[in-house]
C-alpha cells in the first residue's frame, strides 16, 4: 500500500512544500550560477527513470562549458570549479529535482537515475533498479555514495527495491541529511565524479 499510494502522494505534498518554502533559495543560487559560470543556469540532461521510461532530469549547473582546441569538452576534474564543487558538496545544486519529483518522474527516495547509455550494460538482476522511480537519494547514496564500486551501488539499488516501506525511506532520508551536512563521499576514489559504468563481469563458474 505504501509503495504503490502513499509514497507517491508524499512525495508530491513535500516537494511542492520543499519549492514553495525555499523558493528563496532557488532564486539565491540561480543567481550565483548565473554570475560564476553563466547560461544556462539548468542543466538539463535525459535519465531513465521507473520502467527505463526517459525523461529529462534538472539540476543546478556545477561546471563550466570549457573545451580543447578541436571543441570537445576538457575533463569534468578541470570543468569543475571550486563553486560548483561547494554545490555539490552542499547538495545544492539538486534542488531542480524536487520539480522533477512534483512531476512524478523521480522520488525523494529510490534508486539515483543514471545515464541513458547504462541501460543496455546492467545484467538482469541491476535491471530491476528500475522497477521504482528513481530517487533523490537512495540507499546507496547514504553508504558510500561515489566511493562504492559500481557493483556494490547497483547492489543496494536493487535491494531497496525488494524492501521499500516508509519507514526504511525515513531511515533513508535522516541519514542523507547526515551524509549532506558532513559533505563526505562526493566523489569517487580517482575522479571528480564517478567513473563511467562499463557492466559487470559475469562470473565464472568454479570447475
Amino acid at each position: 500500500m505504501y509503495s504503490k499510494f502513499f509514497k507517491r502522494l508524499l512525495d508530491i505534498i513535500l516537494s511542492l512544500l520543499v519549492i514553495i518554502l525555499f523558493s528563496w533559495l532557488y532564486i539565491i543560487v540561480a543567481i550565483l550560477v548565473k554570475f560564476k559560470l553563466g547560461s544556462p543556469v539548468i542543466f538539463k540532461q535525459p535519465r531513465p527513470g521507473m520502467n527505463e521510461k526517459v525523461f529529462n532530469m534538472y539540476k543546478f549547473r556545477s561546471m563550466t562549458d570549457e573545451r580543447d582546441e578541436n571543441g570537445n569538452l576538457l575533463p569534468d576534474e578541470v570543468r569543475l570549479t571550486a563553486f560548483g564543487k561547494k554545490l555539490r558538496a552542499t547538495s545544492l545544486d539538486e534542488l531542480p529535482e524536487f520539480f522533477n519529483i512534483l512531476k512524478g518522474d523521480m522520488s525523494f527516495v529510490g534508486p539515483r537515475p543514471l545515464l541513458v547509455k547504462y541501460l543496455p550494460l546492467y545484467n538482469e538482476e541491476q535491471r530491476h533498479r528500475h522497477d521504482v522511480r528513481p530517487g533523490l537519494t537512495g540507499w546507496a547514496q547514504v553508504n558510500g555514495r561515489n566511493l562504492l564500486s559500481w557493483e556494490d551501488k547497483l547492489e543496494k539499488d536493487v535491494y531497496y527495491v525488494r524492501n521499500i516501506s516508509f519507514l526504511f525511506d525515513l531511515k533513508i532520508v535522516l541519514k542523507t541529511i547526515a551524509v549532506v551536512f558532513r559533505h563526505n563521499d562526493i566523489n569517487s576514489a580517482t575522479n571528480a565524479t564517478m567513473e563511467a559504468f562499463t557492466g559487470t563481469k559475469p562470473k565464472q563458474k568454479v570447475e
